[in-house]
């Protein structure tokens, strides 16, 4: 009966120790993911410029001679 209870234990550790790895991958994955998205986001926002900086601005004081 002992080795029986034994293989449960080990059994059960087991299916917690891949359930654990599953989650570690999906998180890995989601992050990746997040993270390609916002380079994405961002490549796309540095493509178009923004409308302050296209133009040359006067300064608001004249230089000092």
């Amino acid at each position: 009966m002992h080795d029986y209870e034994l293989h449960h234990v080990r059994s059960a550790e087991l299916i917690r120790k891949a359930e654990h790895e599953r989650l570690v991958r999906e998180a890995v994955r989601v992050r990746r993911a997040a993270r390609r998205e916002a380079a994405k986001r961002t490549a796309e926002s540095a493509a178009e410029p923004e409308a302050h900086t296209s133009r040359f601005r006067r300064h608001r004081h004249a230089r000092a001679a």
